[in-house]
């Protein structure tokens, strides 16, 4: 299986789970050991697909495009670490404790990447577009719904939730762009392939 269709799988599990993500902090879906578990993991595969797209839109997406999938990619880790911590490290820690910690270092870390995640998601977006590979409404909604996104701890729940749900139909957008571009490679590979196979005249 080649890295784009890697990558594009790992979009369209991104978007599950930030469906699920939405729907769980939405009260929608119960608070179950399983939701529970696969909440950080949405950040994880978003980089993977992150990943995928920079490979494909790198020609033509020039520097601005190096930027803004380093920032972005850097988000994203940070994001799968901090919520990794909120699910599995915080719930085994005193009330008091988990407040000390986020009035401190670990409160402006977490700051930090939101920052990051922030700015990545913008220029990546931009380069995306501008590399005229990825379709452009599913990098806006990606891009829009980014923006709360980064920032769960300033807008109201319900502006954050939606932002999850419009990012990850971008995120699936643009993990079915990734998957018909394999496929338009390895026809342009097999037509490639049948003219050499062609004798020459000469």
């Amino acid at each position: 299986m080649s890295v784009h269709r890697v990558a594009a799988g790992a979009g369209f599990a991104c978007a599950v789970l930030l469906f699920v993500n939405s729907a769980r902090r939405g009260g929608f879906l119960p608070e179950t050991a399983l939701t529970h578990a696969i909440a950080p993991f949405g950040a994880l595969t978003g980089l993977l697909a992150i990943t995928g797209i920079y490979l494909l839109i790198r020609r033509t997406s020039g520097t601005l495009g190096l930027v803004g999938y380093v920032l972005n990619s850097a988000g994203l880790a940070g994001a799968f670490a901090i919520e990794y911590t909120l699910h599995f490290v915080f719930p085994y820690l005193g009330g008091g404790v988990v407040s000390g910690l986020l009035a401190g270092a670990t409160g402006r870390a977490f700051l930090v990447t939101s920052v990051v995640l922030l700015v990545g998601v913008v220029t990546f977006s931009a380069a995306a577009i501008r590399s005229g590979v990825m379709p452009v409404v599913g990098v806006l909604l990606y891009a829009v719904g980014m923006v709360p996104g980064s920032l769960r701890n300033v807008v109201p729940l319900p502006v954050y939730l939606a932002g999850l749900v419009m990012a990850g139909v971008g995120v699936a957008w643009m993990a079915a762009r990734l998957w018909s571009a394999t496929e338009l490679e390895g026809s342009q590979a097999s037509k490639g392939s049948g003219r050499s196979a062609i004798p020459s005249a000469s």
